[in-house]
């Protein structure tokens, strides 16, 4: 069977390149995408700071929800600051260090803060210094409260050395003096307090953030053993070799989740346009082999055998293709966690895992692919009476099947009725079934197209009886005659521009309706931030309420809450990021409230948006349960419900409720509301320039995709590969169909037509392809984009730029044609009793 199928693969090249470039594109994405998953599950930051601690004792800093995976907690949890003595007891341990992060910054001479890496946890205590290693200390340790010791690069940046007399800013707190008293030579050390200092600075009291060990030469794994077993039960977390970078920051820890996730939401389109594809194309080859599986049919082959006949042959072409399209993923890879990084959606020095375990997974994925295509595309021929075979061998069944058809319209209606769901929720997850409203739309097409094409074609066959050329004349005879084989290429043609369409216009009516809930809801004309110095010093506050010309101050920050609720029974895990706001926020913030307000934001209190009251259970004087940032669960009431729930966020927390659970514990923002006058706007600019490290800007948001968050670039960048993807495997199959017509012209030139006519006609054929397509798309992407748009944005049309859908028209057309004339051309220059002789 493999020697016969090998042989067939020899005289089908043509046809059978097609499924190559498919099998291939298909491997290199699922391969990409399956790196990305295993990276944001096994890949670990680089240890850092952490460097010479052999064991690493930290709080838990992700969230196990029931049958779910867990999900990180970007806000540093901490530990008992008891627990460095009582490790220090344990066998084999040689230092027990407790290390304090805080918010730090160097002010140089001119009283601009030195850039950092990240300011919110530059600032150490002392000890922490014996937790690096290879460190180069020029200096002594810090010998009281007015002295530091800094890092070389930063001491470089700022011109000063040991002795010299600095300004930092430090937690928040005013810029203070200090004698600079050691320089540690070590790339982002930070600035290193007394350790006292550093207690008294970070506000921990009798906490730390986490705990280093030391161990004797051999011993780690034996003190790490030993550590877990003392600590089983008490959420926390023991950590040695690569594990130990990921406890470094926990906000960059949580960066690995969101691989995890993107590659989640990759995988279902991914598999899907490619089994579309590579069934697609496998199909055009099995149909150009109906000839010879039917004479198998007529000698005494099974239909077993003829199914199995080509899924080999399938087989044996995906095998070539496979490899290096498994290859091509890895370096594609590489590119998505290039893009990541540069847009800040993951660190720069978090490594991609690599291992053959996602080209295996592919492997074994496209090779399932290739045998259900192949065998159910050579289901019919094998199961037909073996004359029957033959003598349709030579054409198309003429009549499309039914159920074949009232599958494909089932599915269309379903995909419509999908796509009212952003009529009924305005959020980000229900308009992502606008994007599969529209590729269910594509398949529904692709079932029931035969039967619509032949329509088509019975339709234009009628009106070119009577006067017409005879290259149009052919060209509508052929579209009726072919199709299927015409429904094959229109529909993949339709699926690459509802695709792009959907996709593209979904995530920027999003874009557009977040920015426009943010700029109406936003009455404040200014925001005041200060991220070189990790958030606001105190006394920022008052000094703004105190400027001339201000009517309306109001400090806001953000975190990530977990919010548990029941759905139908069960419960789902929802979590998101959450404003942090004070009752002065209704001064400078309209959210649209619909019931309470935001005044009542003190104590053990929520605000929720209007979209998921009812979902969750979650109405004004309702009690619901979240997970704070930090891991911390508590119970808050609702006292506002707001509208403006998708610039906004699904819910926001009182300053009360967040206050001692983020990080840093600083303001992060302040949105002031002034006169509107120039003076005003004067004062406050003096204001920031007086104060080192604050910046003004306006609060208006960026509009446009330059400006649009990473999230909308990942999804943009998919788009366009997939898109590529796409187009190639639609010219392969244009390729692969026109070459298989060379008996088709070869007889229509002994029958007296000229080669320019054959060209003509192509090309009418192909400009008919390419109008079905186009519109048979807009039709299916009308309904699902309408709906967005008037759930979204208040009219039945959505944002995008306009540019998007003629660029589209112009790309199929040109694919069109040009992978209809050439191979034309081509099968032009054999003579036609050569051709026909051929085949």
């Amino acid at each position: 069977m493999l020697r016969l199928a090998t042989q067939m693969v020899r005289h089908r090249l043509s046809a059978l390149i097609a499924v190559a470039c498919a099998v291939l594109g298909g491997a290199a994405l699922i391969t990409a995408t399956g790196v990305l998953a295993e990276s944001g599950l096994r890949s670990h930051l680089p240890a850092g700071r952490l460097a010479g601690a052999d064991v690493v004792v930290a709080a838990d800093q992700e969230y196990h929800p029931p049958g779910d995976l867990p999900i990180a907690r970007p806000e540093r949890r901490t530990v008992p600051s008891r627990l460095v003595g009582e490790l220090a007891h344990l066998p084999g341990v040689t230092a027990s260090v407790g290390d304090l992060r805080f918010p730090a910054a160097l002010l140089d001479s001119h009283g601009r803060p030195v850039p950092a890496a990240d300011p919110r946890s530059a600032g150490h205590g002392w000890s922490s210094t014996r937790l690096l290693t290879g460190a180069r200390i020029d200096g002594s340790a810090p010998a009281g409260a007015a002295e530091v010791a800094v890092d070389s690069a930063t001491a470089d940046a700022a011109g000063v050395r040991p002795g010299d007399r600095v300004r930092i800013v430090a937690a928040g707190r005013e810029a203070a003096a200090y004698r600079v008293s050691a320089l540690v030579d070590t790339p982002g050390a930070g600035v290193y307090f007394a350790d006292p200092t550093a207690v008294r600075l970070s506000g921990r009291g009798d906490r730390v953030d986490l705990v280093g060990l030391r161990t004797a030469p051999g011993a780690g794994e034996r003190v790490a053993a030993e550590v877990r077993t003392k600590l089983k039960g008490t959420g926390l977390v023991t950590a040695t070799g690569a594990g130990r970078g990921d406890l470094v920051s926990p906000g960059e820890g949580a960066s690995r989740s969101l691989l995890i996730l993107l590659a989640g939401s990759l995988a279902g389109v991914i598999l899907l346009i490619t089994g579309f594809v590579t069934a697609s194309a496998l199909a055009v080859s099995i149909a150009g082999q109906r000839r010879d599986l039917a004479l198998m049919r007529a000698v005494g082959a099974t239909p077993k055998q003829i199914r199995r006949l080509a899924a080999a042959q399938s087989t044996v072409v995906a095998a070539v293709a496979v490899a290096p399209g498994a290859g091509l993923g890895y370096l594609l890879a590489g590119q998505f966690r290039r893009l990541l990084a540069d847009r800040g959606v993951i660190p720069s020095e978090l490594p991609l895992t690599i291992s053959p375990l996602p080209a295996l997974a592919t492997v074994l994925l496209m090779a399932l692919a290739v045998q259900l295509s192949a065998r159910g595309s050579a289901w019919r021929t094998s199961r037909m009476p073996a004359t029957e075979a033959v003598a349709e061998s030579r054409s198309e069944p003429r009549a499309p099947s039914r159920t074949r058809t009232r599958i494909g319209l089932l599915i269309v209606v379903a995909a419509t009725t999908m796509s009212v769901v952003p009529l009924f929720s305005r959020t980000v997850i229900a308009a992502t079934a606008t994007s599969i409203a529209g590729i269910l739309g594509a398949i529904g097409l692709a079932l029931s197209g035969p039967a619509l094409v032949r329509g088509i074609g019975a339709v234009a066959a009628r009106r070119t009886r009577t006067g017409a050329s005879a290259p149009t004349w052919l060209a509508m005879a052929n579209v009726r005659a072919y199709a299927l084989r015409n429904a094959g290429i229109v529909s993949t043609l339709a699926m690459a521009v509802v695709f792009v369409l959907t996709y593209t216009l979904t995530q920027t009516t999003v874009l557009a309706a977040t920015a426009d809930d943010t700029r109406t809801g936003t009455t404040a004309q200014l925001r005041l931030t200060a991220p070189a110095l990790g958030g606001l010093p105190e006394g920022t506050l008052a000094a703004v309420r105190r400027t001339p010309g201000v009517r309306a101050a109001a400090p806001v920050g953000s975190t990530t809450v977990v919010w548990p609720y029941d759905m139908l029974g069960d419960t789902e895990t929802d979590s998101g990021s959450a404003m942090i706001l004070t009752p002065d926020a209704a001064h400078v913030l309209d959210l649209d409230v619909r019931q309470g307000g935001l005044d009542r934001l003190t104590g053990n209190t929520v605000a929720v948006s209007s979209d998921v009251v009812r979902s969750r259970d979650a109405g004004l004087g309702k009690r619901v349960r979240l997970v704070l940032g930090d891991g911390t669960p508590v119970e808050a009431t609702v006292v506002a419900v707001y509208g403006r729930g998708l610039g906004f966020g699904t819910v926001v927390l009182s300053r009360d409720l967040a206050a001692g659970h983020t990080t840093t514990r600083l303001d992060q923002s302040l949105l002031v509301r002034t006169d509107g006058t120039a003076a005003a706007r004067q004062a406050l600019t003096a204001l920031a320039a007086a104060r080192p490290g604050l910046a003004l800007a306006k609060t208006a948001p960026a509009s446009g995709l330059r400006n649009a968050p990473p999230e909308v670039w990942i999804n943009l960048a998919t788009i366009v590969v997939l898109l590529v993807y796409l187009l190639l495997s639609i010219a392969n199959k244009l390729v692969a169909a026109t070459a298989q017509r060379r008996v088709e012209l070869g007889a229509l030139r002994l029958n007296g037509t000229t080669p320019r006519q054959i060209r003509t006609m192509m090309r009418r054929e192909a400009a008919v392809t390419a109008a079905t397509a186009l519109v048979t798309a807009l039709l299916l992407s009308a309904v699902p984009l309408a709906l967005l748009g008037q759930g979204f944005l208040g009219r039945p049309w959505p944002s995008g730029p306009v540019w998007l859908l003629p660029a589209l028209a112009v790309t199929v057309t040109a694919t069109a044609f040009l992978t209809t004339e050439l191979p034309t051309r081509q099968a032009l220059r054999t003579p036609p009793a050569d051709a026909i002789r051929a085949q």
